[in-house]
């Protein structure tokens, strides 16, 4: 390979498919290329589970090239079956534009945006699919589908051996996409589309529309499917999901998630979700168990940085050295208000715990009480039914939960 964005590629782990890797290298190598990846506003943040596709764009920019941000106002009324066991909540319009606009933030602390030739931009699809006639539309583009071709696509293939309907509205999605490509094709130059590898059929397709109505040369490139070393789908935890926006998740939890990384992610982890160089990496891990421990900071800090800031990365870097090191209340943990009132009827301890967002439930909390996972000022939990009252606070005047050793919150107490 001749491009440095494909060497870099290879190196850090983000190839899985492409549609014509000597190809793509070849474009690559002869100038600036555009590519785009796009995102449906089904949430009002992003989470870990997009950071992946939004690491590659930013490494894509920073070796010479244009990435455009394609968010999916019209494709999200529609839903992407990839992946999905049922049909997605349709959303209203406000919904969707209250979605992007808490989503939009997050690029700009991975991406620069301007007018630059290597600058990106962010584009919105509701532009050119809201206004889609629909006769004219399977006229022109229609023909060039074919069910028989659909049905082999995983998405599709996927979700009817599991004998789940899918409806002809999300049958309808990988078409969108492909017009998407067409679309940016023709308005931005845009030849290469970025995606996770559930992405590989519907991206194939926007290539094949390209050539077949427009004779483009353009291209698709998709990334792993990350998973943890137990299995779990890269982002989701047993609390929930792992937000980008700091008002969804907070910057120490968000540090705290990355801290916690199992040993036999972390190599993983460091290449795709931090810019260390490979021989730092590799020195890292070469070190034993401090080596590990090192590492782990390391990735916890350098993540946090480049999605919340240096401050907010020194911070939660700071509140959990306290916190784990010096067996501290520190001022950065997670806080919870309670009022005096209510403290001094007395809250249950699993209840609090769920309010505290150390258990995704009340059965969640019940059971880390059980197993004795669950401490209140450092001491242990005996019974769910305890209840936590004024007297529990400390000389803080705050009451620590912990749930386990890594996770912990402050109850204060409020008016």
């Amino acid at each position: 390979m001749r491009s440095e964005f494909i060497k870099t590629m290879q190196e850090r782990g983000f190839l899985h498919q492409c549609t014509d890797l000597e190809g793509l290298d070849r474009r690559l190598s002869e100038g600036i290329v555009t590519c785009y990846t796009g995102y449906d506003a089904t949430a009002k943040s992003l989470h870990v589970g997009s950071l992946l596709s939004i690491m590659m764009m930013r490494w894509f920019q920073k070796l010479g090239h244009k990435p455009i941000i394609l968010m999916g106002g019209g494709t999200t009324k529609v839903g992407d079956p990839s992946g999905k066991d049922e049909s997605r909540k349709v959303l209203t319009e406000q919904d969707i534009a209250a979605n992007i606009a808490g989503i939009k933030g997050v690029f700009s602390k991975f991406i620069k945006f301007g007018d630059g030739k290597t600058d990106a931009v962010m584009v919105n699809n509701a532009e050119w699919l809201d206004k889609l006639n629909y006769i004219d539309f399977l006229r022109d583009y229609g023909a060039h589908f074919t069910i028989n071709r659909m049905l082999t696509f995983d998405s599709v293939k996927l979700r009817l051996e599991r004998e789940q309907p899918l409806t002809f509205l999300e049958f309808n999605y990988m078409i969108l996409q492909a017009y998407d490509f067409l679309e940016l094709s023709r308005k931005y130059g845009c030849a290469l589309q970025f995606g996770g590898s559930d992405q590989w059929g519907n991206i194939v397709n926007g290539v094949e529309l390209g050539r077949r109505i427009d004779r483009k040369e353009l291209f698709g490139f998709t990334t792993p499917l990350l998973t943890t070393a137990s299995g779990a789908k890269m982002g989701k935890t047993a609390s929930g999901a792992i937000w980008l926006n700091e008002d969804m998740l907070s910057p120490y939890d968000y540090y705290q998630f990355w801290r916690n990384t199992a040993d036999g992610d972390l190599e993983t982890m460091l290449k795709c979700f931090t810019e260390l160089p490979i021989q730092e990496i590799s020195e890292l891990m070469a070190h034993g168990v401090k080596g590990i421990n090192d590492a782990k900071k390391k990735l916890a800090f350098e993540a946090t940085r480049m999605c919340h800031g240096e401050k907010a990365a020194q911070d939660a870097a700071e509140t959990a050295r306290r916190t784990f090191e010096e067996g501290a209340a520190a001022e950065g943990l997670p806080k919870i208000t309670m009022s005096r009132e209510k403290l001094a009827e007395g809250v249950p301890a699993f209840i609090l715990f769920k309010d505290a967002g150390l258990a995704a439930s009340g059965g969640e909390a019940r059971r880390l009480i059980a197993g004795g996972g669950a401490r209140v000022n450092d001491e242990k939990v005996e019974s769910d039914q305890r209840m936590i009252t004024l007297s529990d606070l400390n000389a803080e005047k705050t009451i620590k939960l912990s749930a386990g050793k890594k996770k912990h919150a402050l109850v204060v107490v409020g008016d």
